[in-house]
């Protein structure tokens, strides 16, 4: 008789590896329709991948010229009668929150954005897909971290200092009261602090949506777009630019202890985030990154559209 030959299916891909494959594919065939933005700064250093834990109140990065510092913030409790201690925004949920308000606020001109009447449709805009409750829940945790924490931004220029200490959102009904659906509801405008709005409209980075929402399983892999997105078209065209393995780690690899173990991340991480940015001219090996001058994301000409004119 002859050998039979089993037959074994393909493994389809998972959910985040079939939004990458698609979010790939129409980035790949088309230009940006939606752009969203990112503090420059926050291109360049970021928040806390992970809870760095309640005893943590303060979050210091710097890279090269630009410097971060978050405080958390108290809000007065309405059950308990006082104020208590919100922890520190972290995560791929806070970076989303903010990428998606600067949007708006770039978008619209004004730093007072209209919002879903509902906390379950605004995180159904930003992870394109219907959340359950525990992503939900995750977002109003974050949301109530940022509306409270104290934000510092600094750019270095030459000799001189940009520096910007503000709340990114002001005014904000922390705990979100249900309605008899139990739908948890907010209100219909979150207002942007004077202060960041300002230094957003002169230090914003055009972003495509498409990517973020395809990376938004990943604080690491948002970071690492959102700043090549910043960083890759300022590149001297011929003269590129080499990042050893230790300065990597210093400003990706704050959750990682051994070198070793976040550059396997690292590289895992690179390789799904150049699925979205096919054009990033990008080098890696076992001495670090070498950065090739390349088109930013979103062309400049629908950079130019996309904002509301003054």
């Amino acid at each position: 008789m002859g050998e039979v030959v089993a037959r074994v299916a393909p493994k389809r891909p998972g959910r985040i590896q079939q939004r990458l494959i698609d979010a790939s594919a129409e980035i790949s065939l088309s230009p940006a329709e939606k752009i969203t933005y990112q503090h420059t700064v926050l291109c360049q250093t970021g928040l806390p991948y992970r809870n760095p834990g309640a005893d943590v109140r303060r979050w210091e990065r710097q890279n090269g010229r630009a410097f971060l510092e978050i405080e958390a913030g108290r809000a007065m409790h309405p059950d308990e009668g006082r104020f208590v201690d919100l922890p520190l925004p972290f995560g791929p949920k806070a970076r989303l929150i903010l990428i998606h308000l600067n949007a708006e606020a770039i978008r619209t001109g004004q730093p007072v954005i209209e919002v879903e009447d509902s906390m379950t449709a605004f995180v159904k805009r930003l992870l394109r897909s219907d959340p359950n409750g525990r992503e939900i829940r995750t977002f109003k945790d974050q949301l109530g971290a940022l509306s409270a924490s104290m934000i510092r931004l600094a750019v270095m220029d030459g000799e001189r200092a940009f520096q910007v200490d503000t709340k990114v959102v002001t005014a904000f009904d922390l705990w979100f009261p249900k309605n008899a659906n139990q739908r948890v509801l907010w209100p219909s405008t979150v207002r942007l602090s004077q202060d960041y709005f300002d230094s957003l409209g002169r230090h914003a980075v055009p972003l495509d949506e498409r990517a973020v929402a395809a990376l938004a399983h990943s604080a690491m892999g948002l970071d690492v777009y959102t700043w090549l997105a910043q960083r890759l078209h300022r590149v001297p065209d011929g003269k590129p630019q080499f990042i050893p393995w230790p300065a990597l780690h210093g400003q990706f690899g704050h959750s990682y202890s051994r070198l070793r173990k976040f550059r396997e991340v690292f590289k895992n991480t690179l390789r799904a985030v150049q699925t979205q940015y096919p054009d990033a001219r990008i080098e890696a090996d076992g001495r670090g990154l070498l950065l090739r001058n390349s088109p930013p994301p979103v062309s400049q000409r629908l950079q130019l559209v996309s904002r509301k004119p003054a």
